[in-house]
């Protein structure tokens, strides 16, 4: 399983997915162009001392994440706007969880590479929610539903 931000645009958004993906042991890809450097200061902050951790890769663009990272995953791709609710879906191993830009989401070309589309639901009230929290939300949701959460190391019980 991998998780994989299309042209992620916050600092902060990028550093918690990543800290998310260390914690987790996914990859995590990131597709250019970026909204910032990866010496960004807010980056490494929300990455904290985790960044050693990550398995990071760093695409020019889609087309050669689709022609040389996506290594046979499944592309599951979230949308605020439409798709399947992300509590219904039979997520396996093989899933790239694909996240569009902060403010404007997967474009249709993207968005037609997607062997499914996924939203998360929330209430009316709110357009959508951070970038950060649907990693998390999506990533935990998918590891339950294949069996990988009972698979992490355990870290020691602290006295």
């Amino acid at each position: 399983m991998h998780i994989v931000l299309f042209e992620p645009e916050i600092p902060p958004n990028t550093g918690n997915a990543a800290r998310l993906s260390a914690a987790f042991g996914l990859p995590l890809h990131l597709i250019e162009p970026l909204g910032f450097s990866l010496e960004d200061k807010y980056l490494r902050r929300a990455g904290l001392d985790y960044w050693p951790s990550v398995r990071l890769f760093l695409w020019p663009d889609f087309a050669a994440y689709l022609r040389e990272g996506r290594d046979g995953h499944r592309l599951v791709m979230t949308s605020c706007k439409t798709g399947s609710p992300i509590q219904r879906f039979a997520f396996s191993r093989a899933d790239a969880l694909v996240f569009g830009p902060e403010s404007r989401g997967l474009p249709a070309e993207v968005l037609r590479h997607a062997g499914v589309c996924l939203r998360i639901p929330i209430c009316d009230a709110v357009r959508s929610i951070n970038l950060s929290s649907a990693v998390a939300i999506a990533a935990y949701q998918a590891m339950l539903g294949s069996g990988m959460l009972d698979e992490l190391p355990q870290r020691p019980k602290e006295h």
